[in-house]
């Protein structure tokens, strides 16, 4: 017969390990459920921005504000595509493996843009985090060249 106080100490070394087992299992759990990545895109300030659209080899820099807004000014080298539309038909032809570099104002529909691209198959997209208000802020140029409306390229 076991005595008493075998039974409790067992008990409680017991305990210990089904709590020691539970905690790592909730351990790996939560480790493995983070991706190395989870974000669609890389939202980046204007300096990270402009540094990483020079260090990449092909790329596109799209303004996703409508037509008039582009006009009046806009970053040296961008494309205008209003949203959607455009993205999709963009898709059909420009390589996926492009580094996609996209802004407009304040970066809220440019940072929905990014997440369609992510959709349509691009995997390096950049957002201008602030959009164009933190680019000015920051010191960076702007085109203001007025473009008129016949001289814009045309998607079709």
């Amino acid at each position: 017969m076991i005595p008493d106080t075998h039974i409790f100490i067992f008990e409680s070394a017991m305990q210990k390990q089904v709590i020691i087992i539970i905690c790592s299992t909730l351990i790996c759990l939560s480790l493995g459920a983070q991706l190395p990545d989870t974000s669609k895109y890389s939202s980046l300030d204007p300096y990270y921005f402009h540094l990483q659209y020079l260090k990449e080899d092909s790329v596109l820099l799209i303004d996703v504000r409508q037509g008039f807004e582009y006009r009046a000014n806009r970053i040296r080298d961008a494309v205008n595509m209003p949203f959607s539309s455009y993205l999709e038909i963009m898709s059909d032809t420009l390589p996926k493996y492009y580094a996609l570099f996209l802004y407009c104002t304040d970066d809220y529909r440019s940072s929905r843009a990014c997440e369609i691209c992510y959709d349509l198959g691009y995997r390096k997209v950049y957002n201008l985090k602030g959009g164009l208000i933190a680019w000015r802020r920051e010191g960076y140029p702007l085109e203001k060249k007025r473009i008129r409306k016949k001289d814009m390229p045309a998607f079709k």
